[in-house]
């Protein structure tokens, strides 16, 4: 069977990555996996292609779809003739939905939408638009996926399909992600973060959706009543060379703000932490960074976002979004508990993963979904 995945782009982000954990996961060698990236190869081409996926790029610019771009993509439609024909975000489901279009013999179509819907006037202008667009357009696919059961409940109000939305949340690869005493250690030595001392983590691209505002000012709260703890943060565009978060840090407190960049070795960097931290204001569906944090035996505290709460249940705490004093005072619950008691949290908390949501049993339902409808 010949499955097509176009998606919007290949830059670090929950999608992409959940994308690529599919295909490394087991999708890449049941089917013939072809993958289109309306804009750029991004992070996550080259290591899709190491998978012996082939990736094609548009290079359309972001959010705007070009008369070469369509040309391409027709091509590759026709040459490919794909059985099945998988959306990935807004725009990628509707470049997936004209795909189908340009066969004579149909492809099964699958729209895979990744966040939350809470108010589409937080989405930038051209984004409601093509948010609008995929509402015209969502009887067209055969099945229309969201990673959380917030995302499909908010998307049906706002007027989208519901007959064939059906809900598969993220998988997280266990094998990857589990906690290392030497990565800690590594970790904590490259940093120069003394090692008694209780860290933070905080891992998301610099967006206004993520709120690093709100971490910041609740760190700093945290900061300021216990000299022991440091901070931790990675994602695109979080350094300390981003004066506008720089300022936001005061200059007696840098020394225990890390602000990293983009990195790729996360997994190492969730087993140096005692407590993560996803803050967002909105738009998460099912928050990887959280999966992946619990995987590690980290408790999490997260704001009251997309599936959040389903995701972390009883091991981990919950907070207001945009709400700096209830975020400080979740950091805290946890930092302080016993050692024994927040170790114990992080083992229940992975074992909450192992028992819900491991990649093996993510990709299994992608797999029966792609046979289910091609019978």
């Amino acid at each position: 069977m010949k499955v097509l995945h176009i998606i919007t782009g290949l830059t670090t982000g929950g999608a992409e990555r959940a994308l690529y954990n599919l295909l490394q996961g087991g999708l890449s060698t049941k089917f013939d996996s072809h993958v289109i990236s309306m804009t750029d190869a991004g992070t996550f081409g080259p290591l899709i292609k190491a998978l012996g996926v082939l990736v094609t790029t548009l290079e359309m610019p972001a959010g705007r779809p070009t008369l070469a771009g369509l040309l391409k993509l027709r091509n590759i439609v026709k040459t490919l003739q794909p059985d099945v024909i998988q959306g990935w975000m807004y725009h990628g489901n509707l470049a997936a939905t004209q795909a189908c279009s340009m066969l004579s013999e149909r492809a099964a179509l699958v729209w895979n939408i990744r966040q939350t819907l809470y108010q589409i006037g937080n989405e930038k202008f051209l984004t409601r638009q093509v948010i609008r667009a995929n509402r015209f357009f969502s009887k067209a696919p055969d099945a229309l996926l969201y990673n959380s059961q917030l995302s499909r409940q908010q998307h049906e109000a706002f007027g989208f399909a519901s007959k064939n939305g059906q809900v598969i949340a993220n998988g997280i690869d266990l094998q990857r992600f589990r906690f290392s005493q030497d990565a800690r250690q590594s970790i904590r030595s490259e940093l120069t973060i003394p090692v008694e001392a209780l860290v933070v983590g905080h891992v998301a691209r610099l967006h206004p959706m993520k709120d690093h505002a709100n971490f910041l000012q609740a760190a700093e709260i945290i900061a300021l009543q216990h000299a022991n703890v440091h901070f931790v943060l990675s994602g695109r565009g979080v350094c300390m060379e981003n004066a506008s978060l720089r300022q936001q840090i005061p200059g007696t407190l840098q020394d225990r703000f890390h602000l990293l960049g983009e990195r790729s070795d996360v997994a190492d960097l969730m087993s140096a932490i005692d407590v993560l931290c996803l803050c967002s204001a909105w738009g998460e569906g099912f928050p990887n960074v959280l999966g992946e944090a619990m995987a590690v035996a980290v408790p999490c505290i997260a704001t009251d976002v997309g599936d959040s709460g389903l995701l972390i249940g009883d091991y981990g705490a919950i907070v207001p979004p945009r709400d700096k004093t209830a975020l400080a005072a979740g950091i805290e619950s946890l930092l302080t508990l016993p050692l024994t008691e927040r170790r114990l949290l992080g083992e229940q908390a992975r074992r909450r993963i192992e028992d819900n949501f491991t990649l093996s049993e993510i990709v299994g339902q992608y797999v029966d979904l792609y046979h289910n409808l091609k019978m």
